[in-house]
């Protein structure tokens, strides 16, 4: 089967498409298959969020390894991360084709630290490794959330040669911080005498959650200036974090890092699905094709991008100054890009808590549940 011609266009223009869903059914039925096969997809991210999703959805996929792990007396704790890992290292394999054939930039998959550890450096350091350990693929990468915290375990993960997505990004000056973080890790990397060529990084910049808080406030002032703004932020920002990232490729350090056979860290579009039905379906899809980028969107997403019938072309060169304006007319109203951003980042770590709360009451229940039987 023919991949659609916009998702060809998207990987032409530079993009990979990663699916920002994974579980079990879709390893087993082939469809992960598939969908590198048919629809371009490159690699697939995981979070909290998705696994518990796919623990109560798809719960007969994993009913065997829940019995065996109830049998073992397995803590709910160790329950949840033999399931998980074991997801993550299918899905490795399943993409072990592409990755080699792509030399390791594509075929990747992510597999997210314990939330509850995102202001905690040093448990993260040390579940990144364990994470690692267990997955035991090399086209494994480890998810650290870009708290002030996780920066320094971003260095240190990647120092000790293991590839990072590093995620929950929402301002611009973290995403600076993140940039510095990374290639201090691969500096560190190089003395302790790893290749940089084998570590990979992405930094996912999250896109929707920016508008639906903008727009929120937007639509309470709700003068026309206001709501002429909403569904602006999120690509502004993303787009602006374009310009960091090419500041950081024209610098000597990276220069240096390069020569030595560092990769690039890709940006990476996360929360690409849109929350207002206004808006186009393909709106941080189509509106951030740049060489060089990842989006990675959920399976709803990936469907409509697939039926997009318009031109792809790249739509970040060339709006730095577009972007800056609109935050410029969003403070003029008394949008604060700081604290909109701080927000963010408190609530997704909240969120992604709340999420492995409800995982692991689901994986509490099933064990139950087996021991019983």
């Amino acid at each position: 089967m023919t991949a659609p011609p916009s998702l060809v266009a998207l990987t032409q223009a530079g993009v990979s498409i990663w699916l920002d869903d994974l579980d079990r059914g879709r390893i087993a039925s082939g469809d992960l298959t598939r969908l590198i096969d048919d629809d371009e997809v490159r690699g697939v991210t995981t979070n909290p969020t998705i696994f518990a999703k796919a623990l109560s959805s798809a719960g007969s996929a994993y009913a065997q390894q829940i019995q065996e792990l109830a049998e073992a007396g397995a803590s709910v704790d160790d329950a949840v991360r033999a399931l998980t890992t074991t997801d993550v290292r299918e899905a490795c394999d399943v993409f072990a084709p592409l990755w080699r054939s792509s030399e390791g930039v594509d075929g990747r998959v992510s597999i997210e630290v314990d939330p509850r550890l995102a202001r905690d450096a040093d448990a993260t350091i040390l579940q990144a490794r364990l994470l690692h350990g267990l997955v035991d693929r090399d086209n494994v990468l480890i998810k650290i959330p870009a708290t002030s915290e996780g920066l320094r375990a971003i260095t240190e993960t990647l120092a000790s040669g293991i590839s990072v997505n590093v995620t929950l990004i929402f301002s611009i000056e973290r995403y600076a911080e993140v940039i510095d973080a990374w290639m201090t890790g691969l500096e560190h990397a190089h003395d302790r005498g790893h290749d940089l060529s084998a570590i990979e990084s992405v930094a996912s910049f999250f896109v929707s959650r920016m508008d639906t808080e903008v727009d929120a406030r937007l639509s309470a002032i709700g003068t026309p200036e206001a709501l002429a703004l909403r569904g602006t932020a999120g690509l502004a920002s993303a787009r602006l974090a374009w310009g960091v990232y090419q500041d950081a490729m024209g610098s000597d350090r990276w220069q240096a890092l390069q020569a030595l056979g560092a990769r690039p860290q890709r940006p990476l579009r996360a929360a690409t699905g849109v929350k207002d039905p206004e808006f186009p379906p393909t709106m941080y899809v189509m509106g951030l094709v740049v060489q060089g980028c990842v989006n990675t969107m959920p399976a709803a997403t990936l469907r409509a991008s697939a039926d997009f019938t318009g031109d792809v072309v790249d739509t970040v060169t060339g709006t730095q100054a577009a972007s800056r304006a609109v935050w410029d007319a969003l403070g003029a109203l008394g949008i604060d890009e700081p604290e909109v951003c701080q927000q963010l980042e408190d609530e997704g770590v909240e969120k992604f808590d709340a999420s492995w709360a409800e995982l692991l009451d689901t994986v509490r229940q099933a064990l139950d549940d087996a021991r019983r039987a």
